[in-house]
């Protein structure tokens, strides 16, 4: 930094608590500080070596304090977004006013000249409550990290994003690190090269000390600063091949060809003398294989959201190999090791960053200004926590998209999805196209459908060496790769569905009113010789050497969105043990291992359900391409929409003939033992047998359907989403399950006793009096008989519930007390927790009342028209909402919706009569009743603006609908220039 006023100068440097990576690029900045004459002072949770092992300086000064906690992890590759806010919150946000006063206090007292974050929100606010600049020094902001929390956390804890957001606009700029995320609190950026710890030793020098022979390979084991603790087997490595361990526990014991690097070994030093790195993407690791230029094998962190814009720098720059987590766990290294030992990094970017970053600070300490202050920091704060619901939306379907977040999906391809099917241009295209000949089947003219078909003509141009798209996301990559185009392709449509009437009363045995969504999940496959299978690098070197074998591939389109893997792979022998399917136990820890996968068990799962349940065996390769366009998370079976349309698209390639019921309760099996979701089988009834624009009546006991019901041409649904994310996997629904089977035990247990003493007292007055047992109440005894057998909480009527059980029922009960005196709920889809303490009676009482305004319901529907008519279907649904509510299903979001459309109803000229939640419950959607008129529609979006109004969140609507997969059928399609004519 020659040429600068010579002044020293104090700093006060404030470094996040997430990891080792921010403090370890700090101390670079320092080391340029430092040489400079100035005095630094670190607010830091790391630990003090970190910094005095490069910087031995009287100048620097470590302040152990902890500001913010980062993202919190479950383990080396997993975040916990619920539990990182809620260490967010009691590290932050709690004892926010006394860490201002605090900090302001001590900034007074150092008498510091700047205050640099990287990238503590609360420590830009204490520096302009002390009156202080502040600079951030950075590649990612945490509003956009916390944004996606919120999502899965509910729109409660947007406050959270907004004070965030709201302290970083107290800074005078950002500088900008490679490989960033949006981020727009910031007022303004300055562009900065990596951030590079320098190098202590050379090469030589390393692999000397260690004892490594110069023909050696050499790879790095480092997952920061968690230790990994899997253990490590010789066989995991290439022949010849060493590896060093970094963050290894003193216990930990590794194999000949391993070596434990001691903790205070120089990591920089050790990456720079390898051959490859094998970890997890974090800046720290990023920047060091860039600049050493040494390729990266790197394992998916689940919902970590910093990943995907440093995976797409590290592997634009041919230096990165992505390791599914189920190879890093079983030891499938070498196919990844060796296909990256062959890369030829190519970053030629600078690596001073350090040093450039310095001088920045040093010339604004000094009163120099780089802020061209040329955005409004107020527009900015307004993005912030649109930003997070925008990384959900459904591409085309939200409104007012910041003109920023749109330049940055434009550069950072792996944020984008295939056009929303509704958007795309599909003029022209019919059965007889340009693109594909249907040879089996019909598109029916749905719009979905249409672009869906263009969007496979558009991965198989994208094949051609003329294609020329740098912007193409890994999804249409893989997708591309593993398709024989000259092969004919399965395509098969399962709509979602919206929960009109019967919700979760389904796994009692209710009646159930439901509704096919308009958005579908579409499924192309295709079926192969393992000898002409298209395969991935990586599972073409897994294949054994006498042969080729049967390998699944999937590609998930818009998995991006959700920061999860876009493939997946396995063999299909993997389903397999000593010639038999494995259990349904099995399968499901084989996915569940892996979070980033775990959505593979909806699709694969079909497979080892056929296998299982059909006995049928796949020895053929098998190639999924899975495009949903049902929003997740929103209460409208989402999962079902994937689950149906994977089984007909397997069962179309295979010519199997299934029978749409079964092939339902085939589809529920998937999601009940493979991904452990207590789901009833409504959702996949509905998605396989439902009709356009009709409400599928079933009686779920387990699947009988009843047919389909008309909905009058004045009457209209609508779902609107609260925002809220919802998973019939959640404990709240799966405790209300419990409760609800606790509660049939006990009314069973009860009849039973008294159906015995009934006998009792017959017999009895019959010795003693010349009984006559045929005067008896036979009536009330067959009650007895049928409620001591009781199959389905259904089927016991309200006035028989209020007459005999409802006082005897309690309000909760402890899962040790249940079992201690019933043993089991005979539920074989959950489990009880004798620690938990659960609901009984209003779990109990919901499905009874439930069954009861269902069909109350569905004899409305064919009533003559009328205001009363819609008057009296509206009120069961708002009994519905109530019930739900009871029951602990319910939300802030779902009750504001529904408050809001009793609002609409009561205004003048109000043409909305009804609302509920739906599905699982605990937010997602709220299922709206109205007349079919232009009005209703207006008082929707009116309802829409208050509701975005008072969240912050604009709620997508669900209208119209379409056929489900049954009547849908498949197609069976080839491309056009190789079909057959």
């Amino acid at each position: 930094m020659a040429g600068s006023e010579k002044k020293s100068l104090v700093f006060a440097y404030y470094v996040t608590g997430h990891g080792f990576g921010h403090a370890t690029r700090v101390v670079e900045v320092v080391r340029h500080l430092i040489q400079e004459g100035h005095e630094v002072h670190v607010v830091t949770g790391a630990p003090d070596y970190v910094y005095n092992t490069e910087i031995q300086s009287p100048r620097i000064f470590i302040r152990k304090v902890l500001l913010d906690c980062g993202a919190v992890q479950a383990d080396a590759l997993t975040v916990d977004r619920l539990a990182s806010l809620e260490k967010y919150i009691q590290t932050a946000v709690l004892p926010r006013d006394s860490i201002l006063a605090t900090e302001v206090e001590w900034l007074k007292s150092i008498k510091a000249d700047l205050v640099i974050s990287d990238v503590v929100p609360v420590a830009c606010r204490a520096a302009a409550d002390a009156g202080i600049r502040a600079v951030c020094c950075t590649n990612f902001s945490w509003d956009f990290i916390y944004a996606d929390y919120v999502m899965a956390a509910g729109y409660h804890n947007r406050s959270i994003i907004w004070q965030i957001a709201e302290d970083y606009s107290h800074c005078e700029f950002v500088i900008r690190l490679p490989g960033y995320c949006p981020m727009p609190a910031f007022r303004d950026v300055i562009d900065v090269p990596l951030v590079v710890r320098r190098l202590h030793k050379t090469r030589e020098q390393v692999r000397k000390e260690l004892g490594i022979l110069d023909s050696q390979k050499v790879l790095i084991y480092n997952f920061g600063g968690q230790p990994a603790g899997w253990k490590l087997k010789k066989e995991y490595l290439p022949e010849g091949w060493i590896c060093l361990v970094c963050g290894a526990s003193e216990d930990q014991e590794v194999p000949s060809n391993f070596v434990k690097l001691p903790k205070d070994f120089y990591t920089p030093d050790a990456i720079a003398a390898s051959d490859v790195m094998l970890g997890k993407i974090g800046y720290g690791t990023t920047s060091e294989a860039l600049a050493y230029k040494v390729p990266l094998v790197f394992v998916r962190r689940d919902y970590f959201n910093e990943e995907p814009f440093l995976r797409n720098m590290i592997e634009h720059y041919q230096a990165g190999v992505e390791m599914i987590r189920r190879d890093l766990l079983t030891g499938r290294w070498a196919p990844y090791i060796q296909r990256a030992v062959a890369l030829k990094p190519s970053y030629d970017g600078g690596a001073n960053g350090g040093e450039v970053a310095a001088r920045l600070l040093q010339d604004t300490a000094l009163g120099q200004y780089h802020a061209s202050h040329g955005l409004s920091g107020a527009r900015r704060l307004g993005d912030a926590i649109v930003l997070g619901y925008q990384l959900q939306r459904i591409i085309g379907k939200d409104i007012a998209i910041p003109a920023w977040y749109s330049l940055a999906q434009n550069e950072l391809s792996s944020r984008t999805q295939l056009p929303n099917k509704e958007v795309v241009d599909n003029s022209g295209l019919t059965k007889e196209n340009d693109y594909f000949a249907i040879l089996h089947g019909d598109h029916q003219g749905l719009p979905d459908t249409l672009g869906f078909l263009k969007s496979l003509a558009e991965i198989q141009s994208s094949c051609s060496p003329q294609y020329n798209n740098k912007f193409q996301t890994r999804e249409h990559l893989a997708a591309a790769a593993m398709f024989n185009w000259e092969e004919e392709i399965f395509v098969s449509r399962a709509p979602g569905r919206l929960d009109v009437m019967g919700g979760i009363a389904d796994y009692s045995g209710s009646l159930v009113l439901q509704m096919p969504t308009r958005e579908a999940c579409h499924v192309a496959i295709q079926r192969n010789h393992p000898s002409k299978q298209k395969l991935w690098k990586h599972a073409k070197a897994r294949q054994p050497e006498e042969g080729p074998t049967g390998v699944l591939q999937i590609v998930s389109f818009g998995s991006e969105l959700g920061n999860r893997g876009p493939t997946f792979d396995m063999d299909l022998s993997d389903f397999v043990e000593d010639g038999q399917p494995i259990t349904y136990e099995k399968a499901y820890n084989y996915f569940a291992r892996d979070p980033a996968q775990k959505w593979a068990a909806y699709v694969a799962g079909t497979i080892l359900v056929l296998m299982t349940e059909l006995g049928i065996r796949f020895e053929d390769s098998i190639s999924i391409l899975v495009s949903s366009g049902v929003p997740e998370g929103k209460g409208v079976s989402s999962s079902a929409a994937v689950e149906v349309a994977s089984m007909t698209a397997v069962a179309a390639a295979h010519g199997l003939n299934i029978d749409p019921r079964h092939l339902a309760l085939l589809c529920q099996k998937v999601e009940n033992h493979i991904v452990g979701a207590p789901c009833g089988v409504m959702d996949q009834m509905a998605s396989t047998c439902g009709e356009a624009d009709k409400l599928l009546a079933m009686v779920c006991q387990p699947a009988e359907v009843l047919g389909l019901v008309d909905i009058p041409p004045t009457i209209r649904f609508w779902g609107i989403d609260s925002g809220i994310r919802h998973s019939v996997g959640g404990s709240d629904y799966k405790s209300v399950r419990v409760g609800a089977f606790i509660g049939r035990k006990i009314i069973k247990s009860t009849a039973s006793v008294e159906l015995r003493s009934s006998l009792s007292n017959i017999s009895s007055a019959q010795q003693i009096n010349g009984f006559n047992p045929d005067e008896a109440d036979e009536n009330s005894k067959d009650l007895l008989e049928t409620e001591a057998s009781l199959d389905y909480l259904c089927n016991l009527s309200p006035h028989r519930y209020e007459a005999s059980y409802a006082t005897r029922l309690p309000e909760s009960l402890s899962g040790q007390e249940f079992v201690e005196k019933y043993l089991d709920h005979d539920d074989s889809v959950t489990t009880i927790d004798k620690e938990r303490n659960y609901a009984v009676r209003a779990p109990t009482r919901h499905p009874i009342y439930e069954n009861f305004r269902v069909k109350a319901f569905k004899a409305l529907l064919s009533a003559a028209p009328s205001n009363d008519q819609l008057s009296a279907l509206g009120e069961l649904m708002y009994q519905c909402h109530f019930s739900y509510s009871a029951c602990g299903l319910g939300s802030n979001g779902t009750d504001r919706l529904v408050s809001l459309v009793q609002e609409m109803q009561h205004s003048e000229g109000g043409t909305l009569f009804g609302a509920k939640i739906t599905g699982g419950g605990s937010g997602g959607t709220v299922c709206v009743i109205g007349r079919n008129c232009l009005r209703s529609n207006e008082q929707l979006i009116e309802i829409q603006r208050r509701y975005k109004a008072a969240t912050g969140f604009l709620p997508y609507m669900f209208e119209g609908s379409s056929p489900g997969a049954a009547k849908f059928g498949h197609l069976q399609i080839r491309l056009r220039s190789s079909s057959k004519e």
